[in-house]
């Protein structure tokens, strides 16, 4: 009677201890799960860990932070079953740079991204970029936009790798939604790491920070890929190797056509944007010391608008009866169409060669070509009323005072044309404690500019009086120079105990021909691991970023021809930034969390001053203004539960400017007339830069449903303190009557705080366990993109009667995804 059922299932422990395969230290929060499942534990202070299974034949994969990933089988039986594991130091080999992987950092401002994050946080578009938005020192306030900002820098500041060759980003956007995808394709993506400061001489020499990504590059594997469908998006992707892993390719495609998640801002109307890539890598083993790979892009993104209208709420109602409301509404009828093209076309071959075990050798070629159209003949009549919201009325049927209306009319047909072609080497030399790199670049560049657009405004005001403000702009000009830079830098381990003390230093030199300028910048980095938990880095050094044509060209006016704006600018020098960082991370093993913080401070010189509405930035074309930036950041990040990483940031920034005495006085006499002390004052003082947002806060959270681990949840939540931006003011009167308009003090008003709550549920389920190379799962995805249907401003426009109308971005949105693995 007291046996048990023939069918009862028996349990056994697996017990170990997790070692480092040099030292033979033990080894806390090494994650160990059960093969094909979320099911496991991780290592304590001392390296052990405890598992309790049924009887039977497990595969466990220990997995930690810059260690290889190792699996091992084991029998489970009645009782303890010892099963020992160590791991060995893995290094990453990234286009010729070598990190340490995972959170420890081999350099200062280093994080790394898992593409299987970027597939699981819940966002607009799974295209790389917007997933940087849970980094620290990004800005945060525009879910539209692939385009970011780093510690305090400009969108034009960032560099872009994706196997070692440089892409950009679009050329001349107004508005997020026009931008497309970003070139980045996560499901090709192997490793993905983000420097947001300090980073290495062998990068160019923008002044924020350094992206590299590392596609996939199949040796011995079967055929692969995902299929990744949603309301939003479609995507697909395949990767294999060939001739006994000589060969490895892998490719993808996506299409979006969103016009639905467009269509939920304030201005309503029939959206059609399609957006198209094709990616490609291919790698060739011809022996073991020579191989070749090589990277296309294709990108078609193509962004129609038929506006209908447009109704804006702003302003204050108040409940005290004393203090009346002062609430409006801007109501806008639109006519017309715009359509907005960017193709994008990228090749690049690389050739690899191993002189020996200690020295190699890569050269490549690149091409990245774009073209870029905007079209648009839009006219708009607005009014704008006082609206009480208790008596009815709606800004289409005002029944009180109007406080003015316009007819606004826009006209553009702008076309820019962008070529590079760059060769490059590098080199590598491993001597026994240290490594020697170096290399160079020639690139090429080719602008044909066009533009022809105008703006007319006429409106009548409270006064009655009638105006006209006509804008217009036809010019075109074409820009052909050259840049050409290398560098040197060294690797050396200090210490008698490997990897304990780790010094780099090296200078690149850069050349441009725009300008004749050369550039010297010398970088030092450091990283001392005192113990275990703690680990210590530091970097100092110079960083000088060339002006690009944007920078040059400024911001173009009817006055001036871009052709002679141009020529005038021969000796603008290029921005430079001297940057101080300084770190640390500490590891708690019982928790598997670590705790991040760095420091660091920017001294600004040669700076071009520029604006930004929406996502378009306007360059001053000259270096009329020097400053600082400095800051603090934050972040814990570890697996609150065995498998699944999460992460929390603070930011805390501080970016300031002031104009030369010069550029101020310049300011002044262009100023309309009577207007020059007004213009000289807006300007005096120490200034908030256009990215001086000063608290950041971003957060990605992942979990199983209690109970059903085949459920997970996903939450994405991201703060950011409001932007600032500079108000428009009354001008002087043209002789014919018309208003214009002036800035107002530069950088005087800040957007309101953006803040956003993602969130996704997940449920994964296992169709095929022996597929054509392993399992084939299917996830099926629900996401509700801005939960809370936060109000989020990005950007002001101004009435003639200069009432700030706010341009607000999307609604809560659901999404529904269905992701294939096999």
């Amino acid at each position: 009677m007291g046996a048990a059922p023939a069918h009862a299932q028996t349990w056994g422990t697996v017990t170990g201890t997790v070692t480092d395969s040099v030292q033979g230290a033990p080894l806390p929060g090494v994650t160990v799960l059960v093969e094909g499942t979320d099911f496991g534990t991780a290592t304590s202070a001392d390296g052990r860990y405890r598992l309790e299974l049924p009887t039977g034949r497990y595969t466990l994969r220990f997995s930690a932070v810059g260690f290889a990933t190792r699996v091992d089988s084991v029998t489970v039986a009645e009782g303890t079953t010892q099963l020992d594991a160590t791991l060995a130091s893995t290094v990453l080999k990234m286009d010729e740079l070598t990190v340490t992987d995972g959170a420890v950092p081999n350099r200062p401002g280093v994080y790394k991204v898992d593409p299987a994050d970027v597939q699981n946080m819940p966002t607009p578009f799974k295209d790389g970029f917007r997933a940087l938005k849970t980094t620290p020192g990004v800005a945060t306030n525009n879910e539209l936009t692939q385009q970011y900002s780093v510690r305090g820098g400009g969108y034009n500041e960032n560099l872009v790798f994706i196997n070692g060759f440089e892409i950009f980003f679009p050329f001349r956007p107004r508005q997020g939604e026009q931008e497309g995808m970003g070139l980045l394709n996560p499901a090709l993506a192997s490793d993905i790491t983000f420097y947001t400061g300090g980073f290495p001489p062998e990068y160019g020499g923008k002044l924020s920070s350094a992206l590299d990504v590392q596609y996939v590059r199949p040796e011995s594997d079967p055929l692969s890929g995902s299929v990744d469908l949603s309301t939003l998006d479609a995507s697909a992707h395949l990767q294999s190797s060939a001739l006994g892993g000589d060969l490895g390719w892998g490719f993808g495609m996506r299409r979006a056509q969103p016009g639905r998640f467009f269509g939920t801002q304030d201005l309503k109307g029939d959206y059609s944007p399609r957006f198209t890539d094709l990616q490609g890598t291919v790698s060739y083993r011809f022996s073991d010391r020579v191989s070749v790979e090589a990277l296309g892009i294709w990108a078609d993104n193509t962004f129609d608008l038929e506006p209908e209208e447009r109704t804006t709420y702003f302003g204050v109602i108040s409940l005290d009866p004393e203090r009346p409301s002062d609430f409006k509404a801007l109501r806008a009828s639109l006519n017309g169409a715009r359509t907005d093209g960017y193709t994008t076309t990228f090749g690049g071959v690389r050739l690899h060669t191993d002189l020996s075990d200690r020295l190699k050798l890569a050269h490549d070629f690149a091409y990245f070509g774009t073209r870029e159209t905007e079209s648009f003949d839009i006219q708009s009549d607005r009014r704008v009323c006082q609206v009480n919201p208790t008596g009815g009325d709606n800004p289409s049927n005002c029944t009180s005072v109007l406080q003015g209306e316009s007819t606004v009319t826009r006209f553009a047909d702008n076309s820019v044309e962008v070529r590079r072609r760059t060769g490059r080497g590098r080199y590598e030399w491993d001597l026994d404690r240290q490594t020697l790199k170096g290399g160079w670049h020639l690139r090429g560049l080719h602008f044909d500019d066009n533009l022809n657009e105008r703006t007319t405004i006429d409106g009548r005001v409270e006064d009655g009086q009638d105006s006209t403000l006509v804008d217009r702009l036809d010019d075109s000009a074409t820009f052909d120079e050259y840049q050409f830079g290398a560098h040197l830098q060294d690797a050396v381990d200090v210490l008698p105990t490997d990897g304990r003390l780790t010094i780099t230093g090296g200078v690149r030199a850069d050349y441009f021909s725009f300008n004749d300028e050369w550039t010297v910048s010398p970088r030092l980095s450091g990283r001392f691991v005192a113990t275990d938990r703690l680990t210590l880095t530091g970097a100092w050094g110079i960083y000088h970023q060339k002006p690009t044509y944007r920078e040059l060209r400024g911001t173009p006016t009817d006055t001036a021809s871009i052709r002679g704006t141009l020529d005038q600018n021969r000796d603008i020098r290029s921005q430079r930034s001297v940057q101080y960082v300084f770190g640390g991370e500490y590891f708690f093993p019982d928790r598997r969390l670590y705790l991040r913080a760095e420091a660091y401070y920017k001294d600004l010189d040669d700076l071009i001053s520029y604006t930004i509405e929406d996502v378009r930035v306007n360059y001053s074309g000259e270096n009329d203004t020097y400053g600082y930036t400095y800051g603090v950041d934050f972040q814990l990040r570890g697996e609150l539960v065995p498998g699944l990483e999460s992460w929390f940031n603070y930011s805390y920034l501080v970016s300031r400017e002031r104009f030369t005495d010069a550029a101020l006085e310049r300011y002044a006499a262009q100023a309309p007339t009577g207007f020059s002390d007004e213009f000289r004052e807006n300007r005096t003082g120490l200034l908030p830069r256009p990215a001086d947002q000063r608290h950041t806060f971003s957060a990605f959270v992942q979990d199983y449903v209690p109970g059903d681990k085949s459920w997970k949840v996903h939450m994405r939540l991201l703060y950011g303190s409001g932007l600032p931006y500079t108000p428009t003011s009354p001008g002087p009167k043209t002789p014919g009557g018309a208003e214009t308009r002036i800035p107002g003090d530069r950088m005087s008003g800040r957007l309101p705080a953006y803040r956003r709550v993602d969130v996704g549920a997940t449920k994964r389920i296992e169709l095929v366990q022996n597929g054509i190379g392993g399992p084939v799962h299917l996830e099926l995805t629900l996401e509700v993109l801005n939960l809370f249907d936060m109000d989020n401003t990005v950007d002001y426009s101004w009435t003639q009667g200069y009432e700030r109308v706010p341009k607000r971005l999307t609604p809560r949105t659901l999404n529904a995804r269905l992701h294939l693995t096999f």
